[in-house]
Parts: C-alpha cells; structure tokens; sequence
C-alpha cells in the first residue's frame, strides 16, 4: 500500500466528517493518536472538546444553541487498563463497558451499528491501542450501512500488530462532502506520523477545512513506560 500524505489527504477533502489516526512514531518512541471532529450544522459546530479524567468529552460551546444532544455529545476517548479506545460516538462507552466484563473489541462492536442519521447514515469508526510493557498494537473498525441500504450492517476490523515505525493509518466517516454523505470505503489509509506531537497536532489542525472543523485531539503514548501527552484544539 502506498504511504500517503495526512496533510494532503485532509487539506483536499473539504468533509472527511470525523476522522482517527493510529500510528507510532519514526523514532518508534511513542504510540500517536489523532481524533478530529467537523460539522456543518450549527448544531454540530456548537461543540468543544474537553478533558474528563484520563480521557476527553464533548460538551456544547454554548448550551442555549444546543438543539440536539443525542449524536453529537459523546466520550471520544476513554482509556481501560493499558487499552486506549478513540471513536466518532456512543460506542466508546459500550467497548469501555463490555471489554471491561471480558469481551474483545471486536465483540463490543457486533451489539453496535451506523448511526441512525437517515439519510447519511454515518459510519461508527472506533479504534482500541494496546501499550503494554513496551507492546503497542492495535485494531479499527467501520460499522457501515450496506451503501446506503440501512437494512444491512457491514462490520469491518483491521489489527496491526508490531505496528511499523513512522506509520499511521487514517479511517474518516465520509469520502468527502455530499448530501446524502457518501461513507467511506476501503481499508484504513496509510499515513506518515512524524516524532514531535506538536509539529504533526498543528499539521492536522491546519490541514482541516476552516469552516467546517471544529475540534481535535492529540496523544503521544510513550511505549516503553505507558506515560502520555495530550493536546486538545477547539476552534471555539
């Protein structure tokens, strides 16, 4: 698979909707994460992110606008044991509850689907990183509707294992902009990750359409001891 460039992937597509990088950096010091959130609806841009223990929530930038809370406030990323889990929803709570009692990723995500946001039916993009006495592995998933048929859930995983460094892999909820959004397709995009957090956090942040992004998250995981360093961008 070609490496791609994050940068031009994410400065060409005008909606990629929101998006998840999992990698580990040139220098293979540390597990990176990348979680970004955009919106078109002034319901979807009213959103900021903040931190909640040891990982992030949504909450509205101004409570009076907020008109619908049910797809748009959410926990993107919640951290179990040596387990980090990032996803685009509710689903972040049902991987941390079900792996949590002993079921896999994989398991927790065959009680989930596509959001239920006729006629786009969004995608549920999640990833689970595992950073344990210097291991890092780690899995995504797309939880899809049969192209545009919401009849049908395809569920697709993808494990990397003994992950390269200086490689990333890229997964979005939409191709690009549309009504209705068109979903994305394929496996998750490879990408170069780059060793300074706050050199590749501005890179992804300027790299997003202005009007439309709304916030990101960045987290350097050192794999060799499990310490991290996050970062959180909000355009409000």
């Amino acid at each position: 698979m070609e490496k791609l460039s994050l940068e031009n992937e994410l400065s060409s597509n005008e909606y990629p909707g929101r998006g998840i990088v999992i990698g580990k950096t040139p220098d293979g010091i540390h597990a990176v994460i990348a979680y970004f959130i955009m919106g078109r609806s002034e319901n979807s841009r009213n959103r900021v992110f903040i931190e909640d223990g040891s990982g992030i929530r949504t909450q509205a930038y101004d409570p009076s606008k907020l008109s619908d809370p049910s797809l748009i406030i959410y926990a993107p990323v919640r951290v179990l044991g040596s387990n980090t889990i990032v996803t685009n929803g509710d689903q972040t709570d049902t991987i941390y509850d079900l792996m949590g009692s002993g079921s896999t990723f994989e398991q927790s995500l065959l009680t989930r689907e596509f959001e239920p946001d006729a006629p786009n039916y969004t995608p549920r993009i999640s990833a689970v990183l595992s950073v344990d006495n210097g291991a890092f592995r780690y899995s995504m998933s797309i939880l899809k509707s049969n192209n545009g048929n919401p009849d049908a859930c395809n569920r697709y995983i993808f494990d990397y294992e003994n992950p390269v460094n200086g490689d990333g892999h890229f997964i979005h909820t939409y191709m690009q902009d549309g009504d209705p959004l068109p979903s994305f397709e394929g496996e998750p995009k490879l990408v170069e990750v780059k060793d300074d957090m706050d050199e590749f956090g501005n890179m992804v942040w300027n790299s997003l359409n202005p009007d439309n992004k709304v916030s990101l998250f960045i987290r350097y995981i050192n794999i060799s001891d499990g310490t991290y360093k996050s970062k959180i961008y909000n355009k409000n």
